[in-house]
């Protein structure tokens, strides 16, 4: 039976590049979840005012997911009778997952209600069931973004590791054990909250204006794709020693290319990492905000170094 727990995401490898076929590496993030639950009586406001907001928010949805049935257009058979009568009973979207922070919070929202009224859920058996479920996953997320790949419902509903080498080759995946990484252990890959949410809309455009460049398309494809590429063979083997090298290549590429991506914030911690070698730090997703990731061959000395800023652990090595 599928948990009811919808885990975040990561987007370790692959910002941007995805989009120009360059293979991409995204694992769930069980720190922060999200399930469908019926609401209760709380004098708690601040609970209230959350609960009204997500089930509100389920309504147009639900609107959204009825348009598609009626014009026949739906991917996925919704029982969307029951979705309507329980929004109408109280239910909504519990979720600690940070909304604007390029973790999927819109992702979670619709693995959990595909898990709840898909009708005929795929069988997981078959790895083309996994873009089949793309497909449907990026029609049914599309509500939040106007335009969705899919692939962040599919592994907050698959809650596993995915690995992306293009549109129609997408296999979930075995990653090296947390703490079983070459080394001492005091490395880590880390999330850095900027402190703002994203606007990913205008960081996607900024991109694509750039892609219009022929120049750019092919440093984009002989540098950040090659790197991109040596960094994902590595975190996959454990060599975190050429992951860092490659992942400091990857920083100052997006450094120099892709600053406005960077919160301003960031932009001193960011080149002083690449200086000292202390940390390298790269986009988590869009960039513009929200979190951005971090790799450090010493986390104690980054996180001193770092201090302002909330930091959290994903991987030890």
């Amino acid at each position: 039976m599928k948990q009811s727990l919808f885990p975040a995401k990561v987007l370790l490898f692959g910002e941007y590049g995805i989009i120009e076929n360059a293979s991409g590496l995204s694992i769930p993030h069980n720190f922060y979840q999200g399930s469908l639950k019926f609401h209760s009586n709380s004098s708690n406001l601040s609970f209230n005012k959350e609960f009204l907001h997500s089930n509100s928010q389920l309504e147009k949805y639900y609107k959204f997911l009825l348009f598609l049935e009626q014009k026949k257009k739906n991917l996925a058979e919704i029982d969307l009778k029951n979705l309507y009568e329980d929004i109408q009973k109280g239910i909504s979207f519990h979720s600690n997952i940070p909304q604007g922070y390029g973790i999927g919070s819109s992702g979670a929202l619709v693995a959990a209600v595909y898990d709840k009224y898909a009708k005929n859920k795929l069988c997981l058996l078959k790895n083309k069931n996994i873009i089949i479920l793309k497909k449907i996953f990026s029609q049914m997320e599309s509500f939040f973004h106007g335009k969705s790949s899919g692939i962040d419902p599919l592994i907050c509903y698959l809650n596993l590791p995915i690995l992306i080498r293009s549109e129609t080759d997408i296999s979930s995946i075995g990653i090296p054990e947390k703490n079983n990484f070459q080394g001492k252990g005091v490395g880590a890959i880390f999330l850095i909250d900027s402190g703002f949410p994203r606007k990913t809309s205008s960081m996607i455009e900024f991109f694509f204006g750039k892609l219009k460049h022929d120049r750019f398309k092919k440093i984009l494809k002989e540098e950040f794709m090659k790197y991109n590429e040596k960094c994902i063979d590595a975190f996959l083997k454990g060599d975190f020693k050429i992951l860092l090298k490659n992942v400091k290549l990857l920083s100052a590429w997006v450094f120099h290319h892709f600053r406005p991506m960077i919160p301003k914030n960031l932009w001193k911690i960011w080149e002083e990492g690449l200086f000292t070698n202390l940390h390298y730090l790269k986009l988590c997703g869009s960039g513009g905000g929200g979190f951005i990731l971090g790799f450090t061959p010493n986390y104690e000395i980054s996180r001193e170094k770092l201090k302002q800023y909330a930091t959290e652990v994903l991987f030890r090595f």
